[in-house]
């Protein structure tokens, strides 16, 4: 049988536009439901078999999946993810790493407001952006994500505690004041955020463990600061090194 190439995966002009004024969007069907049930599935069985780096209130995280997991390596190197990505943030990406977050059912708490970008020893990236995908239902009670729109030009933020109700306003006061939307996903659903643009989850109240998969990009010229991070210290990078290479490959490389 001739395997035919999967067709090329298209954001509307409006979408695009939609990310440039606001940081973030919501594209549904990103992958169908049954893929995103196999993918819960295999999400669960590698947090439980790789272990996690956080495990508390929150989430359970666990990072770097796809270099570990071939089933999740699917789902990191979607072409659907990278296509829609590159055509977002209007620039050539790569990855930076992924991670698989499970909010625990019941009496789990909120993940506070912050901004992603400033976790990251990095400088030349000035368009990142990660996709964040459900692979289950995900109301509002499930622990969705909400986003303070357009604030993704506020590049002077330090890192703020995820626990701390009020740390990302403590730094950022004029910002308690702007609207905040909500975006609840279906499975198999996604949204797209800046690592700028201000985000939180809420609370999981269900009986229904949450489950997503993040896959975040970065710009191809992306250089390393020294900073400390989970993701490169163990890699032995000296500060100004390019983040390049098979650790960090090319999204045209998942795209086809």
């Amino acid at each position: 049988m001739i395997q035919t190439a999967p067709a090329a995966f298209s954001v509307s002009a409006d979408l695009k536009a939609a990310y440039q004024r606001d940081g973030f969007v919501h594209v549904p069907n990103i992958i169908n439901r049954e893929e995103a049930i196999g993918f819960r599935a295999a999400a669960v069985v590698a947090t439980e078999r790789l272990g996690a780096i956080s495990d508390n209130a929150m989430f359970r995280q666990s990072v770097n999946v796809w270099r570990e997991d071939a089933a999740m390596a699917r789902l990191t190197q979607h072409h659907n993810i990278a296509a829609a990505a590159e055509q977002l943030a209007g620039v050539a990406l790569r990855l930076w790493h992924d991670q698989i977050l499970i909010k625990p059912a019941q009496n789990s708490k909120p993940t506070e407001f912050h901004q992603d970008q400033p976790y990251w020893p990095h400088t030349q990236s000035t368009h990142p952006i990660s996709a964040w995908i459900a692979l289950v239902d995900v109301p509002v009670e499930r622990g969705c994500m909400t986003f303070i729109p357009s604030a993704q030009g506020r590049t002077e933020l330090p890192p703020t505690s995820l626990s701390a109700q009020q740390g990302f306003f403590d730094v950022a006061p004029d910002l308690i004041w702007s609207p905040r939307v909500t975006v609840p996903l279906r499975a198999g659903d996604c949204t797209f955020h800046h690592g700028r643009c201000p985000h939180m989850a809420t609370p999981n109240f269900t009986d229904q463990a949450r489950v997503a998969h993040v896959v975040i990009f970065v710009d191809e010229a992306t250089i390393y600061t020294g900073a400390r991070h989970v993701v490169t210290d163990p890699l032995g990078l000296e500060a100004g090194a390019s983040l390049d290479g098979e650790l960090f490959p090319r999204a045209r490389t998942f795209i086809g």
